[in-house]
This record gives structure tokens, C-alpha cells and sequence, in this order.
């Protein structure tokens, strides 16, 4: 019982870097709907995800960000249905820390489990969606940004604003996507006792996320380092 207490409050993972992770999935037992979403997401429509070169913004900066927002609406649904379809299946009492070779360390009641789950959802919302709201309502002189006297011009800003947004969706979508990948395996590993999931499903998704949250940096880098050559900013 003091091992329960003392995990508590601790988020379901392998280890404490276990956090995020996600875009290419080898999918666990439960999880083939997000798996092919991912798989969706990156063939079938390639040019609206924030790492493709030929993403645009401008009058189409507004439509490209209806995108992600769909597909977090997707997971947020489908996270809702498959929670709840296996909540009543749970002990009163789960694990829900696991180290790295996968085996659980740390527990906490089933209430508190996914109370978690409701908070980090939560603040997937707010990586995703609440700060370009907070970086729109900042004033330019404000913003740290590569040639900001380009970018954050008058006639650049709506621009800017634009592919910040879906920008910052996407990854909104990969955290959460995450979330549930990392608290699934934590419900199908106390469904199935007795038959041990195999840890390395959850380093290749970590793996995938570091891979992701690179090319999300690098492409932001490489989106304001440089400005049209036919109309030169300040550097």
C-alpha cells in the first residue's frame, strides 16, 4: 500500500522521459485506430503537415489549420469511446508507472489514473491550441522570431499568425496522440496481466516523437530564417 501512495499522482509511462512520443507507431493490442490514423495522416494528405516543404499559408493558411484540428477531434472521440469501454473492466487499483524493461513500479486508484489522463489532455489543448492564441495576443516587438522585422510586418503578420497555428495544431496532435498511446499501454498491461507487453512498441514511439519534434523545430527554423529573395528583411 505504500508503493500505491507514493505513485499516486505519477503519469503512466516506462520511465520519466516517457512523457511524448509518436508519429510512426507499431501498434499494441487496442491501438489500430490511431495507428492508421498516423499512417492517414502522413500519406494522404501530405502537403497540410507541418514538416512538407510545399505547405502554404496565406489565403489558405486558415483552411490548412482545419486539418489538424479535425484530427484531434478524432483522437479526443476516440480516446473518450475506448477509455470508457475499458474503465469498468480495471481494478479499483492499477499500474501505472512501468520501468524500462516494462514493468510496473508505481500505482495509483483507478479514479486518480484518469483524472491524469482528463489533465494531460488538457494540456495537449494548450500546447496545440492555446499558445498561438497567446502569441497572437502578444505584440510583435514581443516575439522572439528569426527576421521578425519581415515576418512580423504588418503585411506579413496574418501570414505568420496563419502557419503558427497549424503549426503548433500538429504538434498539439502528435503530444496527444502520445497521451493515449502511453495510458493504453498502461490499461492493456493490467487487462493482461499475465501476458507482458513488450516495452520496446514504447521506445520506438518515444523515438518516433524525438524524430518528429526535430523536423517541427528544423522546418520552423528553416520557414523564418530566410526571407523571399525578392523582397529582403532585416536579419
Amino acid at each position: 500500500m505504500e508503493a500505491h501512495k507514493e505513485s499516486s499522482r505519477r503519469i503512466p509511462c516506462f520511465c520519466e522521459a516517457c512523457s511524448f512520443s509518436a508519429i510512426r507507431i507499431c501498434t499494441n493490442r487496442g491501438l489500430s485506430f490511431p495507428g492508421q490514423l498516423t499512417f492517414a495522416m502522413h500519406n494522404a494528405n501530405f502537403s497540410a503537415a507541418p514538416w512538407a516543404p510545399s505547405a502554404t499559408l496565406g489565403s489558405r493558411g486558415n483552411v490548412d489549420s482545419r486539418l489538424p484540428k479535425f484530427v484531434f477531434a478524432l483522437l479526443a472521440l476516440y480516446a473518450a469511446v475506448h477509455f470508457s469501454y475499458n474503465y469498468p473492466q480495471l481494478p479499483g487499483v492499477v499500474a501505472s508507472h512501468f520501468n524500462a524493461q516494462g514493468l510496473p513500479n508505481g500505482w495509483q486508484t483507478k479514479s486518480a489514473f484518469f483524472a491524469v489522463f482528463v489533465g494531460v489532455s488538457v494540456l495537449a489543448v494548450l500546447v496545440g491550441f492555446g499558445i498561438p492564441r497567446i502569441i497572437s495576443a502578444i505584440p510583435p516587438r514581443l516575439i522572439n522570431l528569426p527576421n521578425k522585422q519581415y515576418w512580423l510586418a504588418p503585411q506579413h503578420l496574418e501570414e505568420t499568425r496563419a502557419f503558427l497555428n497549424t503549426y503548433f495544431a500538429w504538434f498539439g496532435c502528435a503530444v496527444f496522440l502520445v497521451m493515449i498511446l502511453t495510458f493504453d499501454y498502461a490499461i492493456q498491461s493490467n487487462l493482461h496481466p499475465d501476458s507482458h507487453a513488450d516495452p520496446s512498441r514504447m521506445w520506438q514511439v518515444l523515438a518516433g516523437f524525438l524524430v518528429f519534434t526535430i523536423i517541427w523545430i528544423a522546418r520552423t527554423f528553416l520557414r523564418f530564417g530566410r526571407v523571399p529573395g525578392n523582397n529582403p528583411g532585416p536579419k
